[in-house]
């Protein structure tokens, strides 16, 4: 019979074993994540550096063969992403305060869960049709503002669910002793829960900044697009992934290749807040 040591001593080895191979694993999915995101920087920035000069930022689109820019994509881009980042980021973040704080199990709050677990889920054409339906057919026009609201449609459930995740992992020790410190329940909120979860809230918001900045079907159905010069949200606006969307299919190797460097700009962009924002956290954490 075997002993109780050699018992143990296998268990230990399968343990190992197990250990072992789930590590393996891990590190090997990490480098194909790796692999792939190098892949598609290389790539990027191999097809899109060509284009990238002073004339290009400087300069408006213009028709192929004409030397044209990116200037107005990329403030049209900034000027939509901005707002509909700075309208849905409070929606979401209200919303997934009292799902996290406030709501419970209530008949509302799952209610809300739902509606924003649909939004997250729904294709971003979908969103880009209902809103279509509402700011653009009753007016019979294109505008920046309905791409903007499009947009914001699709930051609220990103925002939504990382804010209730985030507060939830808050530990309920630091509500207790706020709480028997004296403090109402929206100063425990304020002042302790989203502080302590405020990486993670940046993070959501990162994320449905990364999300909107790409997204090209809500902005045909809404913004459209415009060649021309344009900083009213009531005419069409230009934007660059609906650039790429008209560049990067035609015949004309100039507008293909500035398809490539708006894909460069706007990827280019997203690290860039990634990274300023991650440093910001860290100055104040270490303060």
């Amino acid at each position: 019979m075997p002993t109780a040591t050699s018992v143990n001593a296998g268990l230990a080895r399968r343990r190992a074993a197990a250990n072992l191979a789930a590590t393996a694993l891990a590190y090997a999915a990490t480098a194909v994540v790796l692999v792939a995101l190098a892949s598609i920087l290389v790539t990027l920035i191999g097809y899109g550096i060509g284009g990238l000069s002073l004339h290009t930022l400087i300069t408006d689109t213009a028709p192929a063969g004409g030397h044209g820019g990116l200037l107005n994509p990329i403030v049209g881009s900034v000027i939509q992403v901005g707002l509909a980042t700075l309208l849905g980021t409070p929606i979401g973040l209200l919303a997934g305060i009292y799902l996290a704080e406030f709501g419970g199990r209530s008949p509302l709050a799952s209610t809300v869960r739902f509606v924003s677990d649909m939004l997250l889920s729904a294709p971003s054409i979908l969103v880009g049709l209902f809103v279509y339906l509402l700011l653009v057919a009753p007016f019979h026009h294109f505008s920046g503002f309905a791409g903007v609201v499009a947009l914001a449609i699709l930051v609220v459930p990103i925002v939504v669910r990382t804010t209730e995740d985030m507060l939830r992992l808050v530990p309920v020790a630091m509500r207790e002793a706020a709480a028997a410190l004296g403090a109402p329940r929206w100063r425990v909120v304020v002042q302790i829960c989203l502080r302590a979860a405020q990486k993670g809230l940046l993070t959501g918001i990162l994320l449905a900044v990364a999300r909107i900045a790409g997204e090209t079907a809500p902005l045909l159905f809404t913004s459209l697009g415009n060649l021309n010069w344009s900083l009213s949200l009531n005419r069409e606006m230009a934007s660059l992934p609906v650039t790429i969307y008209q560049y990067a299919g035609s015949p004309a190797d100039d507008w293909v290749q500035l398809a490539w460097t708006a894909a460069l700009l706007i990827t280019a962009g997203v690290l860039f807040i990634n990274i300023v924002a991650r440093i910001g956290l860290r100055g104040q954490n270490r303060s």
